[in-house]
């Protein structure tokens, strides 16, 4: 396990909004040591998409993020798809849930669930 603090460049960051959300989803679950896993899969519309679960412990080579309060977790095969980005909370007439931006993708869908990168990887699907 790799944690990441904050004198380093973090690998994900995430908003005091979504921060809040995260840490009352966790409370709600009962999962006092839980955390928010962010992942990257092969998929969506434009080749890979985000995914996010909660989860009760981290795995021995994740990357543990420590902000606002929260633990986030990636595993290093996501880690390289998500360098620099960020975790939201939108909640809004149009959306509501988490939403990230990532600066690796340089194409992704209307909804804002997949992407691609500069490296053209991934297989596209139908778009949702």
């Amino acid at each position: 396990m790799t944690i990441d603090s904050e004198a380093t460049v973090t690998l994900v960051n995430i908003t005091d909004k979504a921060a809040e959300k995260a840490k009352a989803l966790l409370e709600a679950r009962e999962l006092p040591d839980g955390a928010l896993r962010v992942f990257v899969a092969g998929g969506g519309c434009s080749g890979y998409q985000y995914g996010m679960a909660l989860a009760r412990a981290s795995e021995d080579d994740d990357i543990v993020i420590e902000k606002f309060g929260v633990r986030i977790v990636v595993d290093p095969e996501s880690a390289q798809y998500l360098q620099g980005a960020e975790i939201d909370y939108v909640d809004d007439i149009m959306k509501s849930g988490f939403s990230i931006y990532n600066p690796n993708a340089v194409k992704s869908c209307a909804c804002g669930s997949s992407f691609q990168t500069g490296d053209n990887s991934g297989q596209p699907r139908a778009c949702c």
